[in-house]
């Protein structure tokens, strides 16, 4: 099967083994993209890589860019000022309910809903993109995060309302009626609950020893997030609960996803009286630097809860080098499709494409 779009979410092949119409065994085939984004990231400065990691997960570009960010700090022992962190988790929160409508859209629409969902779900969607677009300047590519801060602070005006009450809005308005009509539409669906319930089982042991992350992990029982695990910016300052449900099916993936934008609504409650609070404050610790060195040899390892999982970066460096030694990129895509074949396995070449839409991938960093 592929590669071509409709069924494969990209430039990507599977050798299906069949018997009939039902799967013996499956391999996903990966390796049409060519983007040779660690090469790339080696010959960069460091923060020329910054753009780059948005077209990995190009649908959570800004979360991308936290990753990175994080990871260098960590290497050269900077410090983020207060706005700057709570900046940062307001833009990927979003950018997390944002690329949650999506995937559920596509879902969808591989379970057979054509693109009626996808449709119900795009323009809250686009609300969150034009805030993007005027934080950042770019509605995808946002290239946002900076070493030790954020490249800029809140604009005036959002579509011609003040910024924060068109948060205000999005977050106590927009965005949970979207979900509240989601859940009306689809949930108790019965061609969903047909489709979904009891397909493509993926156990809690084999969600572990297959590396898999974010909501495919989760949805098998295993309540494992790194915001909790390890908490990075001012996570551990905000309350929320981890996403989680037992069944490990198609069905319990797609509620675990609900329920993720539903607590990052909750963060994002939270977050905006620290917003008011701290405004007109720096938002880049000292003044931006464009051409670091390395301040001293080592390695670093930063990692963050990506809306599709653990998005890892693994950098090192030599003492006063201005790029990478090496730099290599743990992407949530690429490791959950090693649960693929072992949850197809027995199900219809029908279950297949809902089955690779429930693990929700982008193929800009599945091929990396």
């Amino acid at each position: 099967m592929g590669p071509q779009h409709p069924s494969t979410h990209g430039v990507f092949r599977m050798v299906v083994t069949l018997d009939g119409e039902t799967i013996v065994d499956l391999k996903p085939v990966m390796g049409y993209l060519h983007r040779n984004h660690e090469q790339i990231g080696e010959r960069n400065t460091f923060i020329m890589n910054m753009p780059f990691t948005d077209r990995l997960d190009y649908l959570s570009g800004v979360s991308n860019n936290l990753g990175y960010a994080l990871t260098i700090e960590k290497l050269f022992g900077l410090t983020v000022p207060e706005r700057a962190e709570w900046l940062r988790i307001l833009m990927v929160e979003l950018i997390r309910i944002a690329n949650h409508l999506w995937a559920l859209g596509f879902l969808l629409n591989d379970l057979g809903a054509l693109q009626t969902p996808m449709l119900y779900f795009y323009i809250e969607r686009e609300l969150i993109v034009d805030f993007m677009e005027a934080v950042t300047g770019s509605r995808m590519m946002h290239n946002y995060m900076r070493f030790g801060g954020v490249a800029y602070d809140l604009p005036d005006e959002v579509r011609g309302m003040p910024t924060l009450k068109y948060l205000e809005e999005l977050i106590f308005n927009r965005l949970p009626r979207v979900l509240e009509q989601g859940d009306e539409l689809m949930t108790n669906n019965e061609i969903v609950r047909a489709r979904a319930i009891g397909v493509g089982y993926l156990s809690p042991e084999d969600a572990i020893n297959l590396s898999t992350a974010g909501p495919l992990l989760r949805a098998s029982g295993v309540a494992y997030d790194i915001r909790r695990a390890e908490p990075y910016s001012y996570y551990d300052h905000l309350d929320f609960d981890v996403a989680v449900r037992y069944n490990g099916d198609i069905y319990d993936r797609y509620l675990v996803r609900m329920d993720e934008m539903r607590q990052s609504l909750r963060i994002l409650e939270q977050i905006l009286p620290h917003l008011r609070r701290t405004e007109g404050a720096p938002v880049v610790n000292d003044k931006p630097q464009y051409a670091l060195r390395a301040p001293r040899a080592g390695e670093s390892y930063g990692r963050v809860e990506n809306p599709k999982g653990e998005l890892g970066f693994y950098v090192t460096a030599k003492r006063r080098d201005a790029n990478p030694q090496r730099y290599h990129v743990r992407a949530p895509s690429f490791i959950n499709l090693t649960a693929l074949g072992p949850m197809s396995r027995g199900h219809k070449v029908a279950d297949v494409v809902a089955i690779l839409g429930s693990i929700d991938i982008v193929l800009g960093e599945v091929d990396r």
